[in-house]
């Protein structure tokens, strides 16, 4: 998978196949946990987030495969998958490399933080195309390799997205 580029047809199928698993899963949430589910989904660009996209361009130069991902994606928000999952949007991740900058990893360039977990954890994507995990919930901690690359981080997410579908079928 390292070194493959990640394809804007690819992302459009894994959204569908997200979309429908999602569908499935906030059927029975509250039945299955007690409580109702969060908001859950998977937003498709949109015109303005194409604009957001080419300002973040413009500020710094950012990884091929995030362009190619957030001209698919807006964002993606799953609070209730594991401990949560969140695709930061464009504009959202201009915002933080204004106040924060990129994330310096040993043996990378500097890489652009793009996403989030429900504890605090940041994942970043380098020039390489290999995903980073944050060790704690902060910008400027050790980070770790997460994913060989984007494509990989969002196929591990949709076996999460089933695994916890399945698990709550009786």
């Amino acid at each position: 998978m390292a070194g493959q580029r990640l394809e804007a047809e690819w992302v459009r199928a894994w959204c569908e196949q997200a979309d429908e698993a999602l569908t499935e899963l906030m059927r029975s949430f509250q039945e299955r946990h007690g409580f109702p589910p969060g908001k859950n989904a998977v937003v498709l660009a949109t015109e303005a987030s194409h604009n957001a996209t080419d300002a973040l361009v413009e500020l710094t130069p950012i990884p091929s495969d995030l362009t190619t991902m957030f001209w698919v994606i807006d964002e993606v928000s799953l609070p209730d998958v594991d401990s949560g999952y969140f695709i930061h949007s464009s504009s959202m991740v201009a915002s933080h490399f204004r106040e924060y900058g990129a994330v310096p990893i040993d043996g990378e360039e500097p890489a652009l933080v793009f996403a989030s977990d429900g504890g605090g954890h940041l994942f970043a994507l380098a020039g390489s195309g290999q995903v980073w995990r944050s060790t704690t919930a902060s910008w400027f901690d050790q980070f770790d390799l997460a994913a060989a690359s984007l494509q990989e981080l969002f196929e591990g997410l949709a076996r999460r997205i089933s695994s916890q579908r399945s698990s709550g079928q009786d």
